[in-house]
């Protein structure tokens, strides 16, 4: 994997295993099943019974890409110790951290050594083990019995959280089945921003921005060193006009006049532009270091973030570790549809679960994986880890029912995060050619024509240098 994505994790890694409250708040009221359970209580909860029981495997191997301490990590181990205990399969975890694919798994491959099972987001899994062919198919997953009466698999996934073309092997089956989505959107603390609207127009957008202006705060905070959080701009509004794919396709075309001749591109950048020339980012955004920006917006120096569905956790943790009394009562919302674009996306991100080609005890990872997804099982990545599920029928903290609601929005097209591009030919792409062209539009350097112009000749001496 390329650097692209251990830089990723460094950054979004840490945001995803926050620790949650210790009282969980789900917006299920008192009484309701659905209500989340504290974390305490979810970790000494009692085992639900496994359905789909291995028949011949006594033991599984898994490689994890949390840590045995964070909180995604004590979900997998309370679920790993219970379906231990109803099946009697010995489960070997190894707590490997976000690097492990390129640094374990990765070299692994060609050798005999390798897990039965592991995880982590589709783009890197996709990238690092699926291109080489180190995954098998996992089809026969969503056929499995995940201990709810009749339900499997299936039944309880959102299609649109593992049915989408970046989790197709080379033979056109699955090779992940998720067990986590993150999400992005626009954040704002509701007791800072009063009479907030969501906005339905772009213009609706720049007016909040401007409003915050002139109430003498900055409008967005943004840290700019880390560029996949700058290319997010570009990247959700040039989808909402070419669709998904439609990024992934521009990459890829060698010629690299698609960036021109799609008209929706142009139209992207130039929002982008009014962004980045209007004066809306907070003072000293782009020589800062990660993340002292989006701790300025915790702090209330500024009214909106865009970044992803790990923003309250993360600004919660840096608020406690501060000794602020300041609490944040969070707000999010969607880029809205510009004028002319004719796709209504939401973005996401799925982590999940992969069985590998050399799997000694496939079966057994199969198994687990129905098992982990029980409603039961699965509620401790909202109630433990602050994180939403691909299960629509799962809770999750109110900090995070917006953009659960966005995620669940059938009417809505979802597309991976970038379109996938930053997982496209190793990762090399999006170094060499899209970071540098946005980091330069989104700091003003580049205009939009200047911008499109820059990528499509980039691409072009981009894929004649792969010859």
């Amino acid at each position: 994997m390329s650097t692209t994505g251990r830089r990723t994790w460094a950054a979004i890694g840490a945001a995803v295993a926050v620790a949650a409250s210790a009282t969980a708040c789900g917006s299920a009221g008192a009484g309701d099943d659905n209500a989340l359970p504290t974390a305490d209580a979810y970790l000494s909860s009692s085992c639900p019974a496994v359905a789909a029981k291995p028949t011949t495997d006594k033991e599984l191997t898994y490689w994890s890409m949390w840590t045995k301490d964070e909180p995604q990590g004590k979900v997998l181990q309370h679920a790993v110790d219970c379906f231990g205990k109803q099946t009697g399969v010995k489960v070997t975890v190894q707590w490997l951290g976000r690097k492990y694919l390129t640094q374990n798994l990765a070299p692994a491959l060609n050798t005999d050594t390798v897990p039965d099972l592991f995880d982590q987001d589709i783009s890197q899994v996709g990238a690092a083990v699926v291109a080489p062919g180190g995954t098998q198919s996992v089809d026969d997953v969503l056929g499995l019995p995940v201990g709810e009466g009749d339900k499997t698999v299936k039944d309880v996934l959102a299609p649109s959280s593992y049915d989408m073309p970046q989790n197709r092997d080379h033979n056109g089956h699955y090779f992940e089945i998720p067990y986590e989505l993150l999400g992005n959107a626009w954040w704002y603390n509701k007791d800072q921003v009063k009479d907030f609207t969501a906005p339905k127009t772009v213009d609706d957008l720049f007016q909040l921005f401007d409003k915050a202006k002139n109430s003498g705060k900055a409008a967005v905070s943004q840290d700019g060193d880390i560029d996949f959080y700058n290319a997010y701009f570009f990247t959700q509004l040039a989808a909402r006009y070419v669709g998904p794919g439609g990024l992934a396709r521009a990459a890829a075309d060698k010629t690299g006049q698609t960036w021109k001749t799609e008209p929706g591109f142009r139209k992207a950048a130039q929002i982008v532009e009014r962004l980045a020339k209007g004066g809306y980012f907070i003072d000293g955004w782009n020589a800062s270091k990660f993340p002292q920006v989006q701790q300025k917006w915790a702090d209330g120096e500024s009214d909106y973030l865009f970044v992803g569905s790990w923003a309250p956790s993360e600004t919660r943790e840096y608020l406690n570790k501060e000794g602020s009394d300041k609490k944040i009562n969070y707000g999010s919302f969607q880029f809205p549809l510009p004028d002319g674009a004719t796709h209504d996306i939401v973005e996401q991100l799925p982590i999940g679960f992969a069985v590998t080609a050399k799997a000694r005890h496939a079966e057994a990872a199969k198994d687990f994986i129905a098992y982990f997804l029980n409603k039961d099982v699965l509620k401790g990545i909202p109630a433990v880890a602050d994180n939403i599920t691909p299960r629509p029928d799962l809770e999750v903290p109110a900090d995070l029912a917006d953009v659960k609601k966005a995620l669940d929005d059938p009417n809505k097209q979802h597309m991976i995060f970038m379109d996938g591009i930053d997982g496209l030919f190793g990762g090399k792409y999006v170094n060499d050619v899209f970071y540098p062209a946005d980091d330069y539009l989104l700091k003003g350097t580049l205009g939009a024509d200047e911008f499109i112009a820059q990528l499509a000749d980039k691409t072009a001496e981009y894929w004649k240098s792969q010859a």
